[in-house]
């Protein structure tokens, strides 16, 4: 599983155009075109790709991951506080979670890139929405774009502060990503 993580003073998701044959101003999954979808303030916004081979276990690292991980500053301006507890007070930071299989690009063979390493739709739509059933049940804000939706994301990178991390899958398929990610396997 890929991230690319953000940490942001807000964020938003917007769907951008129409998804099974909906047109402007039709719903689609619950939302109508230029619907916001999702928003948070501060927090992390973290667009996320699952892999071939990826399963659950490979979700449930990358979220134990996202949630301790230290990137918001202290009173020295140091990062050792997580979304959990932006200010060592227990304020807890919101978490935007979007889809993006671009994540998976190798761009190694030529001028467009492949996203042949990418899981299949239906099995990342599977492990995306396992992934954000878990991070509601671990933390209290979560909010989501949509799957598979042209969205627009918009978001004040604080910092900026942007870390790129992955979870191998168990068997890894041979891949040259387009950035290279962190591997976080401990």
């Amino acid at each position: 599983m890929i991230g690319l993580i953000q940490r942001v003073s807000e964020a938003s998701v917007r769907i951008k155009g129409a998804l099974d044959g909906a047109v402007d101003g039709a719903a689609v999954n619950g939302a109508v075109h230029g619907d916001v979808v999702g928003a948070i303030g501060p927090g992390l916004l973290v667009l996320v790709c699952a892999e071939q081979g990826d399963t659950e276990a490979q979700a449930d690292k990358f979220l134990a991951k996202l949630l301790k991980l230290r990137i918001f500053s202290d009173a020295q301006g140091k990062m050792n506080h997580s979304v959990q507890d932006l200010d060592g007070q227990g304020t807890v930071g919101g978490l935007l979670l979007v889809s993006q299989f671009t994540l998976a690009a190798n761009v190694q063979g030529g001028n467009r890139p492949s996203f042949t390493q990418a899981a299949a739709p239906a099995e990342g739509r599977r492990l995306y929405d396992y992934l954000v059933a878990q991070a509601r049940l671990a933390h209290p804000q979560v909010q989501t774009g949509q799957f598979a939706a042209d969205m627009k994301v918009a978001l004040v990178n604080d910092g900026p502060v942007t870390i790129p991390m992955r979870i191998a899958p168990k068997i890894v398929p041979a891949m040259t990503p387009a950035i290279d990610p962190v591997s976080m396997d401990s």
